[in-house]
């Protein structure tokens, strides 16, 4: 269930979060847009704020990085109140570190001098800033100079020089969106590794859906200002109801444990609907992943086939059927318990008769999987 509070008219009526949460009550207004909302997050783990461009996403890490003056409510780290009714930090004594879309490094010193230069002013341990030298893989290039960096490593230098300086929470804005799908695809690994190695709250914000997979523990759903759906991640990706569900990407995030592979790269992974196949990188036996469904690689059929060269073939119910403009009709589909969701034509649905209740059959090409 979401965990989303009614915005409180007046800060005087906040209740003094638990320990384990972060508190968010925020008001501002710039000209015609306003953003006001009231969370309560997780203090672990990576929540997620995703929403269109210009839907608040960056003025709400701004507004709690103490950068938005006119900001008021309430902002409180576990037992720390950064912002209330009578408390206003300022800027530079919220612990918290900022990445950006732009790697935005000083371009006259070298990488390694970049890096000093945040861990001095934080009076960090030396320990530390090797750590995420060596965890980020930054020890090659520590002579050189910015413009000698690719995107992906300059971005890969401005996490190492917010983490050197021993931030309370990690604010994370779209620094993945300047990059290309390759140098995306490059830095994914090192940003799960900071989700697991870093031991703060990690706040994300993104207009990418792999990312939300890849990454988000908590989801928060964010339009023109408000607040439209929070919760764990996977319960809200795979919402219905949610604007998520009619975009031309929707689909279901299932979680899978890696069964095993072959020599060609093939995955068996073991999922609440039963054992998918898929193309992605290696992992062990064990491994525990997520593995998207998009709505548009599922077909439907009456009858499972031996004779197909499709690998996933699951038995389902379907749950409900809904139009979508241009002809299609999506369709919630119940596999064992678990959500799945299919987009086929009226004339599918007519030719088959298919309806609520209907036992079929869903059938997904591996190579259409994203892990």
């Amino acid at each position: 269930m979401a965990r989303v509070d009614r915005f409180a008219a007046r800060p005087t009526q906040v209740r003094q979060a638990p320990s384990n949460d972060i508190e968010l009550q925020l008001r501002l207004r710039h000209g015609t847009f306003s953003l006001e909302l009231a969370l309560r997050l997780p203090a672990n783990g990576v929540t997620v704020v995703f929403g269109p461009s210009g839907c608040g996403k960056s003025t709400l890490l701004r507004a709690i990085a103490g950068l938005e003056p006119a900001a008021r409510g309430v902002v409180r780290l576990s037992d720390q109140t950064w912002l209330d009714e009578r408390i206003n930090l300022p800027a530079h004594r919220r612990r918290v570190g900022m990445v950006f879309q732009h790697a935005a490094l000083l371009p006259h010193l070298s990488v390694q001098d970049n890096l000093r230069y945040g861990w001095r002013r934080a009076r960090g341990q030396v320990a530390l800033l090797q750590e995420w030298i060596d965890k980020l893989d930054l020890a090659p290039m520590l002579s050189r100079h910015p413009a000698t960096l690719s995107g992906g490593e300059q971005q890969r230098v401005a996490l190492a020089r917010a983490l050197v300086s021993q931030p309370q929470w990690l604010l994370l804005d779209e620094p993945l969106s300047a990059l290309d799908g390759a140098r995306r695809a490059e830095i994914l690994p090192y940003l799960e590794a900071i989700k697991r190695e870093a031991g703060i709250p990690l706040l994300y914000v993104s207009h990418s859906v792999e990312e939300v997979v890849r990454l988000a523990d908590y989801l928060v759903l964010l339009d023109v200002g408000r607040v439209i759906a929070a919760g764990p991640a996977l319960d809200v990706l795979n919402r219905p109801d949610l604007p998520l569900a009619l975009r031309d990407d929707a689909g279901t995030v299932l979680s899978a444990t890696v069964s095993g592979h072959d020599a060609n790269g093939l995955l068996s992974l073991a999922t609440a609907a039963g054992t998918l196949y898929a193309y992605g990188p290696r992992r062990p036996d064990g491994a525990a992943v997520r593995v998207r469904v998009q709505a548009r690689d599922v077909s439907l059929a009456l009858n499972a086939h031996a004779d197909t060269t499709l690998l996933n073939i699951l038995p389902v119910t379907i749950a409900s059927l809904s139009p979508l403009p241009g002809g299609q009709m999506q369709v919630r589909l119940d596999a064992a318990g678990t959500p799945l969701l299919a987009r086929v034509s009226h004339q599918s649905v007519e030719r088959l008769s298919l309806r609520p209740g209907l036992a079929v059959w869903a059938q997904i090409k591996a190579v259409a999987l994203l892990v």
